[in-house]
This record gives structure tokens, sequence and C-alpha cells, in this order.
């Protein structure tokens, strides 16, 4: 305060010294100009000239030296307060950055806010198997469900989709694998508006088709809240409304994924001596590719590298179809005691061949959904109950129409 009261001072007298000087000349020239008018000097006149075309501008020094030394003071009063009250936002700025930088602990939990990074298979697969050694979280974590759409293309059910997510925002997250070639075409306005992520060619019955899955459950464990994993196709559709699944799912103490031990050509049939040690006929597993599991299941898919090489080797078309066998034996070896040994999607395999049944707008009726929804005993959470599935599949394109039509009387959308 003495540094500023001193500084004050001497621009003060700058100021004062600077109006004598400025009195004084005006003396000069009212002598000079006299002395003019009697003729006495005739180099007076060339001084008034050169006085009057250089004018100092004295007001505009003083509002300079005025600004100074406010800022001077506000800056020894910042200072100050900062010293004696530890105050450390006297002048607060307006200003932000345009990309502020996250605090540390935010990068570990909050999702990418892209899907289409840069990383291959090595690099995600390595990134999503970080997993916390401590089970209480730092933060508030709300739990939600991943959507993942294994697809070749359009998604011709995604407006019955819609109209299930809606109102669900906080509580799910959707990630699509599709061929590279295909170009979504999504409004803003959808649920599905830039959620693809980086793909690669999936070959039914082949191992990119496990390639696919691991690369969506990667992709969905990059955010650390989701914490159900759900695998749907394009032609898969819900058949309860979003509340019912989500409680389905969160309460349940199982993973849903089918994994039989069928002694026939399809099963046991399928397997190959070589594929021990790692895996014997015992551990030797099959069931429906399309699962709901947990976020510890998806971790230890993501990051396998033990049974993945043999898999991919010695179960090949046409003898073995791995997406029956890779997740369901792997699985049933390392965490039986957490699978439920069956899967919440309907599929219908009663007229043969191999693919299953496909159904179209006439088969949608309310007979068709009963049969799934009412004639059906399973066990949840070891008690026995009807409600066994809550997706279906295979729907055809044209079914949409009478599925949008019938979803608020029998499916509650």
């Amino acid at each position: 305060m003495k540094l500023y009261t001193y500084i004050s001072n001497k621009i003060l007298d700058l100021i004062w010294n600077l109006e004598e000087g400025r009195e004084r000349g005006r003396g000069r020239e009212k002598t000079m100009q006299s002395r003019m008018e009697e003729g006495k000097d005739p180099a007076a006149t060339t001084a008034i000239r050169v006085t009057h075309s250089r004018p100092f501008p004295l007001r505009l020094l003083q509002f300079f030296l005025l600004f100074l030394i406010i800022g001077i003071g506000g800056s020894f009063l910042s200072m100050y307060m900062i010293r004696h009250f530890g105050i450390h936002n006297v002048v607060q700025s307006s200003f932000k950055p345009c990309f502020p930088k996250p605090a540390i602990i935010e990068n570990w939990f909050k999702p990418p806010s892209s899907l289409l990074h840069t990383m291959n298979d090595d690099e995600l697969f390595w990134r999503a198997s970080f997993v916390p050694r401590i089970k209480n979280y730092p933060f508030k974590r709300t739990p939600k469900i991943a959507f993942m759409f294994l697809t070749k293309g359009p998604l011709p059910m995604a407006p019955l989709w819609e109209k299930f997510f809606k109102g669900h925002e906080k509580l799910y997250s959707i990630f699509v694998h599709s061929l590279p070639s295909y170009n979504a075409d999504f409004l803003p306005s959808s649920v599905f508006y830039r959620r693809q992520i980086p793909s690669q060619v999936a070959e039914w019955g082949m191992m990119s088709m496990c390639d696919a899955e691991r690369r969506l459950l990667a992709n969905a464990l990059l955010d650390i809240s989701n914490e159900w994993f759900i695998l749907l196709s394009e032609s898969c559709i819900p058949l309860q409304n979003f509340s019912i699944i989500h409680r389905y799912l969160s309460r349940s103490r199982y993973s849903f994924m089918g994994a039989v031990d069928e002694p026939g050509p399809y099963g046991r049939g399928r397997y190959e001596e070589n594929m021990a040690p790692e895996i014997n006929i015992s551990d030797w597993r099959k069931g429906s590719q399309w699962f709901e599991i947990n976020r510890e299941l998806a971790v230890r898919i993501v990051e396998d590298n033990t049974y993945y090489p043999k898999l991919r080797e010695f179960c090949t078309p046409h003898k073995c179809y791995v997406d029956e066998h890779y997740f369901q034996t792997m699985l049933t070896i390392n965490t039986p005691h957490l699978l439920a040994n069956r899967s919440l999607t309907y599929v219908d395999w009663s007229r043969g061949g191999a693919h299953p049944a496909t159904f179209g707008k006439n088969d949608i009726k309310e007979e068709f959904f009963k049969k799934i929804l009412q004639d059906q005993t399973c066990l949840y959470n070891n008690q026995p109950t009807s409600l066994c599935f809550l997706f279906a599949r295979k729907f055809a394109p044209n079914a949409l129409g009478p599925l949008l039509d019938i979803a608020p009387k029998v499916l509650g959308i």
C-alpha cells in the first residue's frame, strides 16, 4: 500500500508540473503576442506559429494517467485481499474456453463423445478390459442397459424401437455394428443417430461373427455405466416395455445365455479333439447366439485369448458353427454359476432347416404373442415363472405396420 501511495503521489506531481508548464507557456505566448503587436520582437511570430502547430494533448494524458491509477489500485487491492483474507476471485472473468478440460476422474467414467474411434481390435479389447478393483464407485453411477444391434445394414424395426426407448434416455445406450460399406441415414432426432461403431465384415458361421460381437461388447464396455449387455439383430423386437425389461435384468442373479450339453451330431458331434487341453468334450456346449449378460461376463468375453485361438482354428463351417459354441463353452468352463442357461430371445426352430422361422405381417396377431408370452414355463432366480422371453426374432420388414398397431395393447409399448 505504501508503494501504491508513492506511485500515486508521483503521478499527481507529474500532472501538477504539466499544468504549471502549460500556464507558463500561455504567459509567454501572451508576452510574445504583445511584443509582435508593438513591433519589438519579429521572432515572436515564428514562435507562436510553432506553438500553435504542435499543441500538447494534456487532456488525453490526464485520462490515461487516471486509468493507470485505477488499474494499479485494483491490482494492489487484489493482492491485499488475497494476502489478508484469502479471497482469490476479486474480479471474476466471464471468459470460458471452447473445449474445457475435464477432471481426471471423468476420463474413466464419462462415455466417449464419439463412437468412431481409431483403435484396432487389439487396442479396443485391451482398453475395454480395464476393471476397477474397488467395487464402490467414487461418483453417482446409474446402471444402464447396452442394446447392441448386429446388422447387415438398415434397421427396419427402428420405429418400434424408437417407441420402446422413449422416456428412458438415462437408462440405456445403443451400439450398432453393420457392414463397413453401409452408411446409416438416421435423423438427428433418432436414438440410432451416430450410434454406429467401427465395424468389419461378419460372415455367418465364421469367427468374424464372434469378432463383431466382441467388438460390440468392447465398445459398450467403454461406458462404465453399462451394466447389462443385450445382443440383438435387425429382425428383433421387444416383447415387453422398457420398464419390465429393465426390472427383469436388474433383479436377476444370473446372466442369460443358453449352454446345453447336446449329445447328438449338432452338439458333441462338432467337437474337435485338437481343442484339448483348453477345451475338453465334457466342457463342450451349444446355445443360441443371442444373449443377455452382465458386465463381469462381458469383460471375460472381451479379454479372452485362451479359447479364441482353438475355436478359430478347429470350429469352422460346415462341421462347426462357432457363434453357437464359443461364448457358451468358455463361460461354462469359467463361470457356470452365473448362467441361467437360457436365452431371453424367442426363436422358432419348429419349421426345421438351418435358419429359424421368419414372421411376416400375416403372423402378427394376439394369439401369436399369447403363445410366446403366456404359454411358457422357466426358472427366474430359481423360481418358476411364465415370463421367459423379453425379445423375439425373426420379423420381416413388412411386419412393422401391424406391430406398431398391436404394440400398445399386446406389448405395452
